[in-house]
């Protein structure tokens, strides 16, 4: 792996990524992958040391070691130090008009031979009601937790 991706930093990226870990003032991930790169620059001035005497020397695993080097060889050196944002935004399972349709359900009369509400019994009414077309009981719960409404 280490010879597929050979890290080989310019005296500037070197002379940053020694800022970098010399001033202390970045995340601690951040921090983690500028003495990765450093310790597997393969030019005149790195030591150009294995996978394993870098996992050893930083406290990493080999994956995040490969992982590093990937990213520096294909994306570059900022890519490679920053942290990784985010995939994806969270979509809510219930919009506004399902969530007052829940509530609804939820203040109804309990359905016959049941002490109460069931956080099941209420995803099926909500299937049953055509409100949705599938609906987890933890969706259920977590939505009926954001509510500040009794049922009482």
């Amino acid at each position: 792996m280490a010879e597929k991706y050979r890290v080989t930093l310019t005296a500037e990226e070197r002379d940053e990524l020694i800022r970098m870990t010399t001033t202390g003032k970045a995340a601690a991930a951040k921090l983690r992958h500028a003495r990765i790169l450093l310790k597997a620059d393969a030019s005149t001035l790195g030591p150009d040391c294995t996978d394993k005497e870098i996992a050893t020397a930083c406290e990493v695993s080999l994956p995040t070691i490969a992982r590093v080097r990937k990213t520096f060889v294909e994306q570059g050196l900022t890519v490679a130090v920053e942290r990784k944002r985010p995939t994806g935004r969270q979509y809510r399972k219930l919009d506004g008009v399902q969530e007052a349709q829940l509530i609804a359900v939820s203040c109804s009369v309990r359905p016959r031979g049941q002490a109460r509400w069931t956080l099941k019994l209420l995803a099926d009414r909500l299937v049953q009601l055509e409100v949705v077309e599938a609906v987890s009981a933890e969706t259920v719960r977590r939505t009926l937790k954001k509510t500040t409404s009794s049922r009482g």
